[in-house]
């Protein structure tokens, strides 16, 4: 443990010295390859919603029929809900489909919550609890699974300024941009101090702005708080560990599907040609074929197959490089061109970024 976090530890100083310099990666990360990565990533989380839904990974009672209908319940309860006019209902349809759910999985004698016996009401986090050490060979595969956040961190940032309405280009864009990959550095320093595994940029929770329209920042101060003091009690996140899966699987299933379409929304902003269409086409045939058949990279080195076991990583790192080796047809209009004149013919609706 204590080399596993001292790994951590030293890994996360790649997002705070990428986070420095992550603009001028700009020309790699076209509004076509973070699309692309958007939407594998939205593909990837779907598989996991799915099993969720099912029951979870080798669960005995897979696939039965209450499981089913414990996810379509809190389903149905978040599409009837966001059919209101009221923004208040259409705010609360998550959590009040995960409760309904629970409610349900209880009545059925599925979910049984209970506290830990003899487990202690209120801890505090101690530093360094396992203490501190350090390998190269542990930290090599380490330090890449990092800077592949990084890459997902960027798509998920540029969904999430298309979700908010904020720009997809000039200064500002470039200062939310560092500003998060600064903030998953600091987050993954903070995790391994305190002996827990790396934080990262999540794409659920541009499903969840698509879905409630809320992207204010003050909101994210206030549930921060909120995490700090349930955080110094073990029995809470105890409960929260024991909710079905089922009922998480089809609550998550909208979220996800939402990230998959607020891929395909940044896509867009780029004209798809012929070269584009050939990197979608290869990213994602690679990428979402090696996740069907993990084993067709099995006898790769270690190395290359940390790089590219999954659809993510493989299939942006393979849109990163299509994108930098295809030759631009001489007539296409210049991407910055393109995105600018889409940010300014856009309507201008209300910002909800900063909205208190």
């Amino acid at each position: 443990m204590a080399m596993i976090f001292g790994c951590n530890l030293v890994a996360a100083i790649i997002p705070l010295l990428v986070s420095r310099f992550i603009h001028r990666l700009s020309c790699l990360l076209s509004p076509l390859v973070t699309g692309s990565v958007i939407v594998l990533i939205g593909i990837s989380l779907i598989r996991v919603s799915i099993c969720d839904w099912g029951g979870g990974l080798g669960a005995a009672d897979f696939g039965a029929p209450s499981n089913l209908g414990l996810g379509a319940l809190p389903l149905a309860v978040i599409v009837i809900m966001n059919c209101s006019r009221s923004p208040w209902i259409r705010l609360s349809g998550i959590i009040t489909g995960i409760a309904a759910g629970s409610v349900a999985a209880w009545l059925t004698g599925s979910f049984h919550p209970h506290f830990a016996p003899g487990g202690p009401l209120l801890t505090l986090p101690v530093p360094f609890r396992f203490g501190l050490d350090f390998t190269l060979s542990l930290f090599i595969p380490v330090a890449l699974v990092s800077f592949i956040s990084i890459i997902e961190a960027a798509g998920d940032l540029t969904a999430n300024c298309v979700l908010s309405q904020q720009p997809l280009t000039g200064p500002e864009f470039e200062q939310r941009m560092k500003g998060g990959i600064l903030g998953d550095g600091i987050s993954c320093l903070l995790a391994a101090i305190f002996s827990t595994f790396p934080r990262t940029t999540f794409a659920q929770n541009n499903g969840v702005i698509q879905m409630t329209r809320v992207a204010s920042r003050y909101a994210g101060f206030r549930i921060g708080g909120i995490f700090i003091v349930p955080g110094l009690f073990p029995e809470f996140s105890h409960l929260l560990e024991q909710l079905p899966g089922p009922v998480l699987g089809g609550a998550t299933l909208v979220m996800f599907g939402h990230v998959i379409a607020a891929g395909i929304r940044v896509m867009n902003r780029e004209p798809i040609d012929s070269r584009g269409m050939l990197i979608i086409a290869i990213a994602f045939g690679v990428g979402l074929g090696i996740e069907a058949q993990p084993d067709i990279i099995k006898q790769l080195p270690a190395f290359a197959r940390t790089l590219m076991q999954n659809a993510v990583t493989s299939g942006g790192l393979l849109a990163i490089i299509l994108n930098i080796i295809l030759p631009k047809p001489a007539n296409r209009m210049d991407v910055n061109t393109h995105l600018l004149n889409s940010d300014n013919t856009r309507s201008h609706g209300e910002n909800i970024a900063d909205r208190p």
